[in-house]
């Protein structure tokens, strides 16, 4: 549409290509893809919609960042507690699926083809812009199923991808930047293209979840324009953007300004066109909106460079070289945010200087669009575009300032940036290039042809002319020679006569529009152009060549063959009439104007002598007040053509017949010109007052913008000292994370060695974290993650488990428990409180030993306690490690009860050699167990007296090695006496007891 770059989605594919990546297979996936960009602080951002999002919305999601080829991403895992659909990271050729979380990978650069995801590596020099890639392809695969989310991140990555968004019909929607916790992103990409909302990290969710659940509107697509379901709230439609904007978009293919009009139906859910005409009708911000819509600029820095290559080769070095005194013009039409214009102009600088010239240059760069023609006034532009312009002519041209490019002032200087219609608007004049690119196929092809034939009137002798790669002139070929076809760069070679008058009949239109806004009502004397075509031919036929102006003297229409009247001269271009007008007649023009009154009656000139070829032409101005007009604003100035019998004054005059004495016209004559000199010279002090006070405020504002400059500056130094300070505590958490890390590390290997059961839990019994051990209790496994752990069912007989993890919360007391599982182990719980994040929060771990060893050493305890015999257990040192009852009663018995020389710990070795027993027995003792220990003896045993003061009693020692890898023995005393005084004194050996 009005600008240099807009095209369809299938040239954007023909032009990008597949690049390193695969070329695109038939599509499979038929649901909608939203792909989100996020860098610096987009993981708070991403958690928080994707929290907020359904499961189940039938939607593929892509999630695109700016990650370190250096580490391992750990998002797969962090997104996963956030969202119920499964999160995986890409894999080439994997296919999109619905209900499904894709991340780029580390270090890897990815499209879409068809529906599959497509991998290459990330350069590892240079600007990489992966947000921007993903966006570019996902507009060129799904064009209006695509949905583009921005949320926070530092740079300008996705500023150029959310503009092929919005031209494929896709939708945008962008983070509120005051949300972000870092906002350059969200607002390079809102200031790039026309965002569909805007909102906090929830409210995206939200209007997200709403777009992929409501059904889609039907649309016209399937209807003719001319259906009329169609053609009448469209042509409503046309009359309402005409009366906001001034642009009449009849003159554009319908089959564009519907899909655009559907894209806004689509995100304001409108069933209906109808529904749609009565919401335009009665929003004005949506008026706007869709004017943007119909006008989205999609243009970069020296698009299709092999255009540009030729340019800078055959082109340019010649105007460059031809050049005179006067300089070069250049015209820019249709230029939206000045990509193209300023890589022109860096063109021109290029030349001049490698040819060691300096002429002057004025390009002309011009849209119909204020806020687009605003942006390239002001030269500053994203990061982005170093992917589109070679690093020395960044460092040439541009200045870096904050993460962007401001063009440098010599570049800004050669470039005039205006309002204007290619086909409305009269055209520039004298012009040795012209450029109108990727803007004449959306039109009609009759505003082509007039579009074209303005274009051809602006040019030079010998000019050039550049076209879009889809555009071609049409019945104007003949005029022109093609330097290279698939360049669509031309040279004049004639000028066609007709082109020299322009059909001046759609000039209103963009004045028009420009009084509604001003709140001015629409003429009703104005009728449409081409709806009356018996008045037309009767205005080119009989009636005389006339203009309509405004009280400003501004042209607003034309009638019939005003060349004649109207003369166009180089420069910008204008609609005021004492501009338009012959230097002779205007004077004329102006008292005749001046002169009209309240009575509606016209006002003559005298008859004037103009030249007509190579004769003269009789002619009268006459001025009429227009009765319709409900100010009275509006006059016609009419040219009609005198009789030859009729007197014709020697120079321009007015109100004097022919046949007037000479005296009487001379003193009216010089009447007139006095009072047409004392309106000039009234006229001219206005224009000084005014001169004078635009000067002071000038001045003024010239030390408004020194006084801000110095504050700037001041404010870059403090930014400079907070930039250090931020660095400095950038070091300190970066040294805190590494002592975090060791320490986490720490932690973890000690867990494995352990290899305990552990389990944390939060504040509302959510599992946080756990370790494998504790998988076989409580049927765990990865990804459980963020769940409550009263929705697992354990192997414990611990029916009072969740009742002592709350009570352990809500006290901040340890709670432990010995407990059985199912398969007969035994293991110690303890329920341990500890802080949580955020103030008065608890959390819990929860830890099992397995004391089935402690169980099995109670069990043999109290197994050995049941014997009457004293039993002993001694390690391979002779140091006894386990005594029964009867073992310690008799300690007890005999004066050691605190087991000082008898008890665990002991030495039994020791205790045996120091023994009360008689030496030869205490030897025997000590050396039997020795042997036993050492492997010597299979067994030892012997008896002993041990006389109590009131009795006599007889022991039978015996010691038996353990069958155990750690060795040692068991030791036992078995009383004998009774058996001995049975037997008469007789021992078992058969010896003779000592009494």
């Amino acid at each position: 549409m009005a600008d240099n770059s807009q095209e369809h989605a299938p040239a954007q594919a023909e032009e990008q290509g597949a690049g390193p990546f695969m070329p695109a297979p038939d599509r499979f996936f038929a649901g909608r893809v939203v792909a989100i960009g996020a860098s610096a602080g987009g993981l708070d951002a991403l958690a928080r919609v994707f929290k907020a999002l359904p499961p189940d919305t039938g939607a593929a999601f892509v999630v695109i960042q700016h990650l370190s080829p250096d580490h391992k991403s750990m998002m797969a895992d962090l997104l996963g507690r956030y969202t119920e659909m499964p999160v995986c990271v890409a894999e080439h050729d994997m296919a999109l699926a619905a209900n499904r979380v894709h991340l780029i990978p580390p270090g890897k650069m990815m499209r879409v083809a068809g529906d599959r995801l497509q991998l290459a590596p990330k350069p590892e020099h240079g600007l990489t812009l992966p947000i921007d890639t993903f966006f570019s392809s996902l507009a060129e695969q799904f064009t209006d199923r695509a949905i583009a989310v921005v949320l926070s991140g530092t740079g300008s990555d996705g500023s150029r991808g959310v503009q092929e968004i919005n031209a494929a019909g896709g939708v945008f929607y962008v983070q509120d930047p005051a949300t972000a916790k870092f906002d350059g992103m969200p607002l390079s990409a809102s200031h790039a293209a026309q965002y569909d909302f805007m909102g906090s990290a929830e409210a995206l969710a939200a209007q997200l979840t709403t777009q992929l659940v409501t059904p889609r509107a039907e649309g016209t697509r399937h209807l003719s324009p001319h259906a009329p379901a169609v053609a009448q709230p469209l042509d409503t439609i046309h009359e309402i953007l005409l009366h906001s904007s001034g642009i009449d978009f009849r003159q554009y293919k319908p089959t564009t300004v519907l899909r655009r009009i559907e894209r806004r139906m689509q995100v304001l859910h409108c069933p209906s066109l109808v529904e749609y005409r009565e919401r335009l009708a009665g929003s004005p911000d949506e008026q706007v909106l869709l004017r943007r819509e119909l006008l989205i600029p999609v243009t970069r820095f020296f698009r299709d460079a092999e255009v540009y290559d030729l340019l800078a080769e055959q082109v340019i070095p010649d105007l460059v070289t031809r050049a005179g005194h006067e300089g070069i013009r250049a015209w820019v039409s249709c230029c939206a945010t000045g990509e193209e214009a300023y890589s022109i102009a860096i063109l021109f600088a290029e030349a001049f200087r490698k040819a060691g010239r300096t002429r002057p240059v004025k390009i002309f760069a011009t849209d119909v669009e204020q806020q687009y023609l605003d942006h390239a006034a002001a030269g500053l532009y994203p990061e982005t575009i170093a992917a589109e312009i070679s690093p020395e002519r960044l460092a040439q041209f541009f200045i870096e300032r904050q993460g962007r490019y401001q063009v440098q002032p010599e570049l800004r200087q050669m470039i005039i940036f205006a309002r204007h219609n290619v086909i409305a608007d009269p055209p520039f004049t004298r012009m040795n290039l012209v450029s109108c690119r990727n803007a004449l196929i959306y039109m009609e092809p009759p505003a082509q042809e007039s579009a074209l034939r303005r274009l051809q009137y602006a040019m030079a002798p010998g000019a050039h002319l550049m076209l879009g790669p889809s555009e071609s002139l049409g019945d104007l070929h003949r005029d022109f020679q093609a330097l290279k076809s698939r360049c669509k760069v031309y040279r004049l070679l004639r000028r066609d006569r007709s082109a020299a008058t322009i059909d001046m009949r759609g000039l209103h239109q963009t004045r028009l529009g420009e009084s509604v806004r001003r709140g001015g009502a629409l003429p009703p004397m104005m009728p449409r152009p081409g709806n009356d075509g018996a008045l037309a031919l009767l205005m080119q036929h009989y009636a005389p060549p006339s203009v309509v102006v405004s009280e400003a003297r501004q042209l607003m229409r034309v009638y019939g063959d005003t060349r004649h009247l109207l003369q166009f001269t180089e420069g910008q271009a204008t609609l005021d009439l004492m501009k338009l007008l012959p230097r002779d007649l205007v004077p004329v023009a102006s008292m005749l104007l001046q002169a009209l009154g309240s009575d509606s009656a016209p006002q003559r000139s005298a008859p004037i002598r103009l030249p007509d070829g190579d004769g003269w032409r009789r002619v009268q101005l006459v001025a009429r007040q227009l009765d319709g007009s409900e100010d009275g604003g509006f006059a016609m100035l009419s040219l009609e053509t005198v009789a030859d019998h009729e007197g014709v004054a020697a120079a321009p005059g007015a109100g004097a017949s022919a046949t007037e004495p000479a005296d009487d016209r001379y003193l009216r004559r010089i009447e007139e010109l006095e009072r047409d000199l004392a309106v000039m010279h009234d006229n001219l002090q206005a224009t000084i007052e005014e001169l004078e006070t635009s000067n002071e405020e000038l001045q003024a504002t010239n030390e408004e913008l020194m006084a801000s400059n110095e504050e700037l500056q001041s404010t870059n130094e403090e930014l400079q000292s907070v930039n250090e300070e931020l660095y400095t505590v950038n070091s300190e958490y970066q040294e805190k994370v590494d002592v975090l890390n060791s320490v986490n590390a720490d932690l973890e290997n000690v867990s494995k060695a352990a290899a305990i059961p552990t389990i944390f839990v939060d504040e509302q019994l959510r599992l946080t974290r756990f370790t494998p051990e504790a998988t076989p209790l409580f049927h765990l496994r990865q990804g459980d993650e963020g769940r409550s752990i009263e929705d697992f069912a354990h192997r414990l007989d611990y029916p009072s488990l969740f009742a002592d993890l709350r009570l352990t919360l809500e006290r901040g007391s340890v709670t432990e428990r010995e407990v059985r599982s199912r398969n007969g182990q035994w293991w110690l719980a303890r329920i341990q409180p500890y802080p949580g994040r955020s103030p008065g929060a608890s959390r819990a771990v929860m830890t099992f030993v397995n004391i089935d060893s402690v169980k099995d050493s109670q069990r043999l305890q109290a197994v050995i306690d049941s014997l009457p015999q004293h039993v002993a257990v001694v390690d391979t040192q002779g140091a006894i490690t386990l005594v029964n009852d009867a073992w310690r009663r008799f300690a007890a018995e005999n004066g050691d009860p605190a087991e000082r020389s008898t008890g665990p710990g002991a030495n039994y070795l020791r205790t045996c050699a120091e023994s009360a027993l008689t030496e030869a027995d205490a030897r025997r003792a000590h050396e039997g167990l020795r042997a036993v220990l050492d492997g010597r003896l299979p067994m030892f045993q012997m008896h002993y007296p041990c006389h109590a003061p009131d009795r006599q009693r007889w022991f039978l020692m015996y010691a038996a090695p353990i069958g155990h890898p750690a060795g040692g023995a068991v030791v036992s005393h078995v009383d004998i006496s009774e058996w001995v005084r049975l037997s008469g004194g007789s021992l078992p050996d058969g010896g003779k007891a000592d009494s």
